[in-house]
C-alpha cells in the first residue's frame, strides 16, 4: 500500500504503529538524548528500495534511531547522503526549516541502509594524466632540443 505524505500528515491516527519504507536524501544527523536523528528529503523507492527519481519529493521526515540500537555518527551519515530505511510511524512532529514552520512525520527505524558515495567520472584516458604524455604533434617535443644538441 503507497500513502502519500499529505495523506499521513491529514490522519496520522489512522497509520501508527505501521512500517514504511521510504527512501531519502540526508538534510541533517544529530545525536539527541533519544539517539541518533535523521532529517531526510524523502524520495519515491521502488519495491526494491532503490530511489526512483532524486528530483521529485512529498517533503522531509525524520527517522530515529534509539541510542540502545547503536549510534549514526554525523560524519558519516553527513548530508547529501541516499539512505532507504524501514520504519514505525510514531507521530507528527513540528519543527522549523529556516524560518517556516514544518510537520515532520517521525519514524522509528528498523532498519537503514546507506547507499555508497558516488563518485565523480573522469572520461579522460588515463594517459591525460601522465606529466610525459604529449598528443601528437607535441610528441617529441621534450627530446627535441637534445635531439637538436646531439648532432651538431
Amino acid at each position: 500500500m503507497t500513502v502519500s505524505f499529505m495523506n499521513l500528515k491529514k490522519h496520522p491516527e489512522q497509520y501508527k504503529g505501521m512500517l514504511f519504507v521510504l527512501g531519502g536524501v540526508i538534510v541533517q544527523t544529530r545525536l539527541t538524548s533519544e539517539g541518533s536523528e535523521v532529517e531526510a528529503r524523502e524520495v519515491g523507492v521502488n519495491k526494491y528500495g532503490y530511489h526512483r527519481n532524486q528530483d521529485q519529493s512529498q517533503g522531509r521526515f525524520i527517522g530515529i534511531l534509539p541510542r540502545e540500537k547503536g549510534i549514526l555518527d554525523p560524519i558519516v551519515y553527513e548530508q547529501g547522503r541516499q539512505i532507504t530505511l524501514a520504519g514505525e510511524f510514531l507521530e507528527i512532529r513540528r519543527g522549523k526549516i529556516d524560518e517556516m514552520y514544518y510537520d515532520y512525520p517521525v519514524f522509528l527505524m528498523r532498519q537503514i541502509y546507506l547507499f555508497p558515495k558516488e563518485e565523480q567520472y573522469d572520461p579522460s584516458p588515463w594517459y591525460y594524466d601522465d606529466p610525459w604524455f604529449y598528443p601528437y604533434p607535441y610528441l617529441y617535443m621534450p627530446y627535441y632540443p637534445y635531439h637538436r644538441w646531439r648532432h651538431r
